[in-house]
């Protein structure tokens, strides 16, 4: 008989707390304001650097990089020496920032050009468009926008 009371007081207070956080979500969601960002001329580039990438060398390409006009943020991968940043294109184009760059270090780098038939997808280049992940975040962006 107790354990019978147990679990019934059990059962409703996991299900009290579940229909309290689901009522907070709907909530939020209805009540969310989307953020207005200004980022229609952003763009990502990437740079591919062909010598090895230590702590001391990666701070002089990030102060370097942000010393560029137009250059926003940047992600350097010392592994991989892979360079991924944003840039308005207002301001400076890949092509402008990969050769200041070059000038201000003198590194041994290459800049990464989109192959033409990846360029002309309609999603993320490097997300297939019949992939579980792909159809979920369309439906979902279907439901809210």
């Amino acid at each position: 008989m107790k354990t019978n009371k147990i679990l019934k007081i059990a059962g409703g207070s996991v299900l009290g707390v579940f229909l309290i956080l689901t009522t907070v979500l709907v909530v939020h969601i209805a009540n969310a304001k989307p953020l207005v960002v200004d980022n229609a001329s952003l763009q990502i580039s990437r740079i591919d650097f062909k010598e090895s990438i230590d702590s001391l060398k990666a701070k002089e390409i990030h102060r370097n990089l942000k010393s560029i006009p137009g250059v926003k943020t940047d992600r350097l991968n010392m592994e991989t020496g892979v360079l991924v940043y944003f840039h308005d294109m207002k301001v400076a184009n890949s092509e402008y920032v990969y050769n200041k760059l070059v000038a201000l270090g003198n590194y041994n780098a290459e800049r990464y050009v989109l192959p033409q038939e990846l360029a002309n997808k309609t999603a993320c280049p490097v997300m297939s468009e019949d992939s579980f992940s792909y159809k979920f975040s369309r439906g979902i962006q279907r439901i809210f926008n």
